[in-house]
């Protein structure tokens, strides 16, 4: 029997906590292994539990989420996080994937959805809702930049080599070395280094602002959550 992803919700509020775990709990590939109703407790659980997954919400007492996301990727930068929020407007999408967010997803998706970005997420694939994805795309193509991917992103930009600008593409698409050194022809130690020059470069820290950043640039013409 495959063995159970393990699930942190980090949510203040009771009933919709109290929702989340009898949907997810239908879902034979998940365990709800804990629950948080502020940032700062959700820290000290991950230290107790280790789960696979931390669904985030943002807005909470204390700690908020975008201080809680970076934390955790800073001091467990193995553990997924996937931001569940009712916030649309672009701050903060970009601050969320800037703190390291993997995925990002609105209160009114379907259960269905929920699933498939929880399922992404687990994957190694970054997951933007639709409606998140096409205004992160309108606001690039509009050249309305809400946040600034790394310092003057259009000189970094041009430093970029052509092998390096594939990686980053893959990257976008949500691809792991191993298959993007199988795609490129290359060994993963060689897109591992190539991957290091992009964050620097670029001076991003995660695929998920590596990702937004090549939204922007234009690399990836659909969501993230549709790559395979």
């Amino acid at each position: 029997m495959a063995k159970k992803r393990r699930i942190l919700l980090v949510e203040d509020h009771t009933l919709l906590r109290a929702g989340l775990c009898a949907l997810l709990e239908q879902d034979p590939g998940l365990e709800i292994v804990g629950e948080s109703d502020n940032g700062r407790d959700a820290l000290r659980s991950i230290a107790q539990l280790n789960p696979d997954l931390v669904l985030m919400d943002l807005s909470m007492p204390g700690i908020n989420g975008i201080e809680a996301i970076a934390n955790i990727k800073r001091r467990h930068p193995e553990i997924r996080v996937l931001v569940l929020t009712v916030h649309k407007a672009e701050e903060y999408i970009h601050e969320s994937l800037r703190a390291g967010a993997d995925g990002y997803i609105l209160k009114d998706a379907t259960h269905a959805e929920l699933r498939l970005a929880i399922h992404s997420v687990l994957d190694g694939k970054t997951y933007l809702s639709p409606d998140i994805s096409s205004k992160v795309i309108s606001s690039f193509l509009g050249n309305n930049k809400p946040a600034n991917f790394g310092n003057n992103a259009s000189s970094p930009w041009e430093t970029l080599t052509h092998r390096e600008r594939e990686v980053l593409k893959l990257v976008a698409e949500g691809n792991t070395n191993r298959q993007i050194a199988d795609y490129l022809c290359l060994s993963v130690k060689t897109v591992e280094k190539h991957r290091s020059n992009l964050m620097k470069k670029l001076d991003l820290h995660n695929a998920s602002a590596l990702t937004a950043y090549a939204l922007e640039k234009g690399l990836c013409s659909f969501s993230p959550a549709g790559a395979q």
